[in-house]
């Protein structure tokens, strides 16, 4: 039992060094906005259009900037459970769908 343990925190830390390699973005105002983050859900960079400064006020930019760091966040939730569930299914796959897919 302990050498499982042992092997899922091992798996688990790959997967881990995986999503830190992965890229995800998201972006508003047609891409006048992009967040891009790491699978890992942490933001590397931000970039603004210098002409949306032309025409946006503050509250457009606080709320498009929500919008595009939402839009990436939620690719970097669907990568990070496809990369667990693939992993779980390593794991576990012998095991008949014990753990559901």
């Amino acid at each position: 039992m302990f050498d499982k343990i042992m092997e899922a925190q091992q798996k688990a830390g790959e997967v881990k060094k995986r999503l830190d390699a992965i890229s995800v973005s998201g972006s508003a105002e047609g891409g006048k906005i992009t967040v891009v983050a790491n699978a890992n859900k942490v933001v590397q960079s931000v970039a603004i259009d210098p002409d949306f400064f032309k025409d946006a006020d503050k509250e457009e930019l606080e709320e498009l900037l929500l919008v595009a760091i939402n839009k990436a966040m939620e690719q970097a939730d669907n990568v990070s459970q496809s990369e667990m569930a693939a992993m779980t299914q390593q794991m576990f796959g012998g095991l008949g769908g014990l753990f559901g897919k």
